[in-house]
């Protein structure tokens, strides 16, 4: 689903925090293949922790802009894939690929799970936001940017593309009083890094 570059890109953020302690948390799996990537780039001696509802995205609202109701209406369209629907297992498969047998796989919608997760992790080293819409993108960044190590990553995968994820990312910043650049590789990979 990730074109090459922004795929080689996120690879590239990953390889920057190799020194940081904390674990690889990414929200928003679908199959897998980002986070397995991820950690055939920073091995085994880490801990994963892939959060999805694995049924698809939630109901786009108004505030995620034109562009996520259009795409979310258009189920015949190619890129729609079923809503971005996967099964637990195909991430299981991509990470065990990846050599990774003990991934932390946390089933649900992210308010249900995001909360209980952030309450027993004390350190992420990167953090990747693939939560499409407004509210699963605020529900990650209020319970798991705090988390974030300093010089950690925070890669925004919807960053410039969904408007609920802009204001998201805009609206937790102000909020919290963060004053962090978002920066972006050449392939358009939105990060942050955590000062």
């Amino acid at each position: 689903m990730i074109p090459r570059k922004r795929y080689l890109d996120n690879l590239a953020l990953g390889s920057q925090i190799a020194s940081i302690e904390g674990a690889i948390v990414e929200c928003g799996v679908w199959r897998g293949g980002m986070i397995a990537g991820l950690a055939r780039t920073l091995g085994p001696e880490r801990t994963y922790v892939l959060l999805d509802s694995f049924e698809g995205l939630p109901k786009a609202q108004a505030i995620d802009g034109p562009a996520a109701l259009q795409w979310q209406s258009d189920t015949s369209a190619s890129a729609y894939l079923d809503n971005c629907s996967a099964e637990l297992a195909e991430a299981t498969a991509a990470m065990k690929l990846a050599g990774i047998e003990d991934a932390d796989m946390r089933k649900g919608w992210f308010e249900d799970t995001v909360p209980r997760f952030a309450a027993e992790l004390p350190n992420i080293a990167l953090l990747r936001l693939d939560g499409d819409w407004y509210d699963s993108t605020m529900t990650c960044l209020v319970h798991l940017f705090p988390l974030v190590a300093t010089g950690g990553l925070i890669i925004i995968d919807d960053y410039g593309t969904y408007d609920g994820c802009n204001r998201a990312l805009h609206r937790y910043l102000a909020n919290a009083d963060r004053p962090q650049p978002i920066r972006s590789t050449p392939s358009g990979v939105a990060y942050i890094r955590k000062v």
